[in-house]
């Protein structure tokens, strides 16, 4: 037997594996079902050399394949192999298990959600100064539900036609910095997308403003100019997405792909609504709605989400921190009523703008939330001081569920990164395996130990070691 043949073996064949002396033999369809990983690479190798820059050994007559590595933690590959998914021990030191798994080039993002919230807290403990660790269980199960995701939609080309070049475009498309024309089309888009937003404002301006021979305004025929390329351009974009879209049904169930179409429909119904009111002067009302759908161009600065990272996890964390807003309304809305009535007794009888309790309101939302216009001020003593317990209730109110937003925001910022990160490092020439999507078994499975994990930490706990402890035997 060649070492070509060892290497690229048939469906079912077993490799040998040694690890620091602690050998198992594998199936190569267990391992091919993770194609990133270091032993799923080692089935595609066609040579000696090839396959000794992925292990520090090769044995032509025992075609065994050596590495020196901890063979304590090679159990904890195994089982992730086996599950799809990895735990973590009690004992283990956290920074060796990572440069662990790294190596072998699984993805944290595998570390099951019974272990993921311990795992993250010891990693991040030596930096007090980290919120991340402060985080929702949950956030690493949608981690993976958008992998899962990524990697189905891209398994959808594999039976279209012309698959191979649909995946390469809606990759580049849809992926920022994913290749060097990705990043030329990302930078042309925004830049598009600036100087439309500029025109527009550009345009309010008296001193661009034309007079037509009627003497009505007109707008500046450079910035009409503008205009009409970016119409041009951002259509062309939605379109090429839609035409290599992995799933036409579900395209614009996905909130970037709705943010282009609402960018771009303003400017037809607008032509629309011109037309008609040209040709039916009955119908001349509709000219004003053309003026407001004009000012609906502003959305188009949300175009700049598919381009920023720190957007879309902005997007992620209003999403996601529905409880923490409506904490924040509540208490606003607790504060402005109980200030109100406050400033209403202490100022009615001198102030004008504190006369009824419904106009004490705009003076208490507006100091709670240390904004302070000075259009309204009280004059009394009494009113004062009860003023500057408002601001101090105020930046206590605002700050406290603040915080709690800003932790999720750095979560989904830090997860957002990691994500692009995998997603740009994929590469789909080889075709599509059964990668996380083989496991969906114990994805769902792992979902519902989720929900039991919640009910009692120390039954999630056992259950986990015992989990792994079966595995390690």
């Amino acid at each position: 037997m060649t070492v070509q043949d060892t290497c690229a073996p048939d469906e079912g064949a077993i490799i040998c594996i040694n690890v620091g002396g602690f050998r198992r033999r594998l199936l190569s369809t267990r391992l091919s079902r993770f194609p990133e990983t270091r032993l799923a690479r080692l089935l595609h190798c066609r040579s000696k050399e090839s396959i000794l820059e992925l292990c520090d050994d090769y044995d032509d007559l025992e075609k065994e394949f050596y590495f020196d590595r901890n063979p304590a933690l090679f159990p904890y590959v195994l089982h992730f192999y086996n599950t799809g998914r990895l735990h973590v021990m009690g004992e283990l030191c956290i920074f060796s298990f990572s440069q662990e798994i790294e190596y072998w080039g699984i993805n944290e993002f595998f570390i099951d959600s019974c272990c993921s919230s311990t795992y993250h807290c010891r990693k991040m403990e030596p930096e007090e100064t980290d919120w991340d660790d402060k985080s929702e269980d949950g956030s690493t199960a949608s981690s993976f539900d958008e992998i899962l995701e990524f990697y189905n939609d891209a398994g959808k080309f594999d039976k279209q036609l012309l698959g191979s070049v649909r995946r390469k475009v809606w990759l580049m498309l849809d992926n920022p910095g994913y290749s060097l024309p990705s990043r030329f089309i990302s930078v042309f888009s925004i830049l598009v997308v600036l100087s439309s937003i500029a025109t527009m404002c550009m345009n309010s301006m008296s001193e661009f403003t034309f007079l037509d021979s009627d003497g009505r305004p007109r707008e500046d025929p450079r910035f009409e100019a503008v205009e009409q390329f970016g119409i041009a351009w951002f259509t062309f974009e939605l379109v090429a997405r839609f035409a290599v879209a992995p799933d036409l049904l579900h395209f614009f169930k996905h909130p970037l792909n709705l943010i282009d179409l609402v960018s771009i429909l303003p400017f037809y119904l607008t032509l629309i609504i011109n037309l008609v009111a040209e040709s039916s002067p009955a119908l001349v009302n509709l000219g004003r709605m053309a003026q407001v759908l004009r000012l609906m161009r502003v959305f188009r600065i949300l175009k700049l989400a598919r381009h920023s990272t720190g957007l879309r996890s902005l997007g992620a964390t209003l999403k996601n921190s529905y409880r923490e807003i409506g904490l924040l309304l509540l208490y606003l809305a607790v504060g402005v009523s109980f200030f109100s009535v406050m400033a209403y007794t202490a100022e009615k009888e001198d102030n004008e703008g504190l006369s009824t309790i419904p106009a004490s309101w705009w003076w208490a939302t507006v100091s709670m939330t240390t904004v302070g216009y000075g259009d309204v001020v009280p004059a009394s003593v009494a009113g004062k001081l009860m003023a500057s317990a408002c601001i101090l209730a105020g930046i206590l109110v605002v700050v406290l569920p603040i915080t709690l937003i800003f932790n999720k925001f750095s979560l989904f910022y830090k997860r957002q990164k990691q994500l692009e990160a995998i997603m740009r490092s994929c590469d789909f020439d080889a075709g599509i395996k059964e990668v996380p999507s083989a496991n969906l078994r114990n994805y769902y499975a792992r979902k519902v130990k989720t929900l039991m994990a919640s009910l009692s930490n120390m039954s999630r706990s056992s259950a986990s070691d015992h989990s792994l402890t079966e595995s390690l035997h």
